[in-house]
């Protein structure tokens, strides 16, 4: 072979090898990222021509989101019950946006793409059944979800409500108003998608933002669980003495804290403070606990856990960095760089109810195949590795918070249901002695054998402004919900 043909062919071999790498690089390398491209249409119309799994409550079988046959070259539509309501838990499935919540997290299971539904795929080929996904079990209490939403938007509320179960972790109702329709996202016209889509991220009041695992806020006196606990832990007693003084000054600075409305506490024990909400007291017990104590059970309640889903993920809580006398006196009464979800704030609540031990929280009870049969089954697990306080001290916390309701104003109250509890009013923005604080309520009932513990969140005052506190604007949701839930499965 003389010299000329040697270099063609040389140069027609690299040629070769170069076009084998790239495909091998497209196949190998890039398969997923290809596949997951929202421009696909082969992918597109695959996942649309099998029936899509449907999101369902472990009560009655409510269904919360199925797919329709459709005549298009889509050939399913998704359809969601009551969109607004359950959007914060199924989220939206679209063609041209993508997914969000369930609907991302179970995507596998909803698609029939999980491993563990291969035989069933593999069976559908050769039987010519239609393929179909399989199903998610939610742990949604559609009886407290209607209740927490309808409290709510009936009072054009914007906020959160989160309802658990305490000795689970299941979620009972997770509810963010405003709220958004995941079927107008997940229509097959393109132009009302669009429109719907621009409207809705656009929107100030921020709708598809689940407010109640995906934003953090400051919880105020809600915080004060977490200063008792570590208290009781570190030794002190319902009877321990505490400053009852209306104001104090922070250390090393100028600056003057107050108790709600400047007023003397109307009693001088650590049992008086919790129940009249006094801040003077829990700023100075947080600095004799310091920095390291109070952080420690905060993390064995599970704030700071950066990993939490739910399946979707979660935002982290947080008490910020602690870094000085000042910080750590505000931090103890839930303001400075304190933050915290809602359903962080619920689980505040159902920590002390579940004596003293933080579950796991869940929204997925189980996986299930499209003939119903069982794939995955949630089973209860402990969310931190050391309990936040003792059996002992979580009772009598539950005293404490008792006494804190007895306290507490607003509607909803029952002379045969004993509610333990506590409200929060929280200041924030950048001028917050005239921003309307945050308003919350946590709580667990019945007292005695607890079944529900719930937090409410209602931003920037509700409908009383700079009047707002947690028992004037929250506490009545609260009752209200857990009344729900103890009435029991839903009808």
């Amino acid at each position: 072979m003389n010299t000329p043909l040697r270099r063609v062919g040389i140069a027609m071999l690299a040629m070769i090898v170069l076009v084998l790498a790239h495909a091998t690089y497209i196949q190998v390398f890039k398969a997923d990222e290809y596949r997951a491209d929202q421009r696909n249409q082969r992918v597109l119309l695959d996942e649309y021509s099998r029936e899509r799994g449907q999101i369902v409550s472990q009560f009655d079988g409510q269904v919360l989101a199925h797919g329709e046959p459709t005549s298009g070259r889509l050939q399913y539509l998704r359809r969601y019950s009551e969109g607004p309501m359950y959007a914060p838990v199924t989220g939206y499935y679209s063609w041209r946006y993508g997914s969000a919540g369930l609907e991302r997290a179970r995507n596998d299971i909803l698609s029939g793409n999980d491993a563990r539904l291969f035989v069933r795929r593999l069976s559908d080929m050769i039987t010519g059944r239609d393929p179909r996904g399989g199903h998610v079990q939610v742990t949604i209490d559609p009886n407290v979800q209607r209740t927490a939403y309808e409290t709510m938007t009936d009072r054009d509320f914007t906020g959160a409500v989160v309802a658990l179960k305490p000795d689970t972790g299941e979620i009972l109702g997770m509810v963010s108003t405003p709220s958004y329709d995941p079927n107008a996202l997940a229509t097959h016209d393109g132009e009302a998608q669009e429109e719907a889509w621009t409207a809705m991220s656009e929107d100030p009041s921020k709708p598809m933002s689940n407010r109640a695992i995906r934003e953090t806020y400051a919880p105020g006196s809600t915080f004060k669980l977490v200063t008792t606990a570590a208290a009781l832990e570190d030794g002190a007693t319902p009877d321990t003495e505490v400053t009852s003084a209306s104001s104090i000054t922070l250390p090393n600075t100028q600056t003057q804290l107050q108790n709600f409305g400047g007023q003397t506490c109307p009693g001088s024990t650590l049992e008086d403070a919790l129940a009249y909400s006094c801040n003077t007291a829990f700023a100075e017990l947080a600095g004799e606990l310091g920095a390291s104590t109070l952080r420690s059970t905060a993390e064995n309640f599970g704030i700071g856990k950066s990993d939490l889903d739910i399946p979707m993920r979660v935002a982290m809580s947080s008490v910020g960095q602690l870094s000085d006398e000042a910080s750590l006196y505000q931090s103890g009464i839930g303001q400075r760089d304190v933050r915290l979800t809602p359903l962080q704030v619920a689980q505040l609540a159902a920590t002390v109810a579940n004596d003293g031990t933080a579950m796991r929280p869940q929204l997925v009870k189980s996986l299930l195949a499209p003939d119903l049969s069982t794939i995955s089954d949630y089973s209860d697990d402990e969310l931190t590795g050391e309990p936040a306080l003792s059996e002992e001290n979580a009772e009598i916390l539950r005293d404490m918070m008792i006494e804190s309701e007895e306290n507490t104003a607003g509607g909803g109250k029952r002379d045969d249901l004993t509610i333990a509890s506590k409200t929060g009013t929280a200041e924030h923005g950048a001028d917050p002695k005239n921003t309307p604080p945050h308003a919350w309520y946590t709580a667990f009932a019945p007292a005695d054998d607890p079944e529900v513990a719930v937090a409410v969140l209602v931003e920037s005052g509700g409908d009383r402004g700079l009047a707002a506190t947690g028992g004037s604007v929250a506490a009545e949701i609260g009752r209200m919900t857990i009344d729900s839930a103890l009435r029991g499965q839903s009808e």
